[in-house]
C-alpha cells in the first residue's frame, strides 16, 4: 500500500511537471517579433536577400552586412511603374481611366 502511494504520487508530479512545460512552449510559439519594413533593406530598389539592417541600395551592389549579392526588389519595381501616372480619371497617352472603371464596375 505504501508503494502504491509512492507511485501514485510520483506519477501525478510528473504529469503536473509535464503539462506545466508544455504551456511555456505554446507561450513562447506565440511571440511574433514585429519588423519595420520602412527602412532601405526593404524599399531600395535593390535589397539584400535577407534584409540586414542597413542594407539597401538604388544600384546593384553587395550587402555590407552578409557579403550577399543585392537583388531586385520586386516591390519597389511593381510600385514605380505607375511614378507620374495620372490617375484622376483623364485621358493621357491613349488610354483613359474613366472608362475601365466603368466597364469594371
Amino acid at each position: 500500500m505504501k508503494n502504491t502511494i509512492i507511485l501514485l504520487i510520483l506519477a501525478l508530479s510528473f504529469f503536473f511537471i509535464a503539462c506545466n512545460s508544455s504551456t511555456a512552449k505554446k507561450e513562447e510559439t506565440k511571440k511574433v517579433e514585429r519588423v519595420d519594413m520602412n527602412g532601405k533593406e526593404y524599399t531600395s530598389t535593390y535589397i539584400c536577400p535577407m534584409h540586414c539592417a542597413g542594407s539597401g541600395s538604388e544600384e546593384p551592389g553587395v550587402c555590407p552586412v552578409c557579403e550577399m549579392d543585392y537583388v531586385l526588389n520586386e516591390d519597389k519595381v511593381d510600385s514605380d511603374s505607375h511614378e507620374g501616372h495620372d490617375h484622376d480619371g483623364e485621358d493621357h497617352e491613349g488610354h483613359d481611366h474613366d472608362d475601365k472603371h466603368q466597364e469594371e464596375g
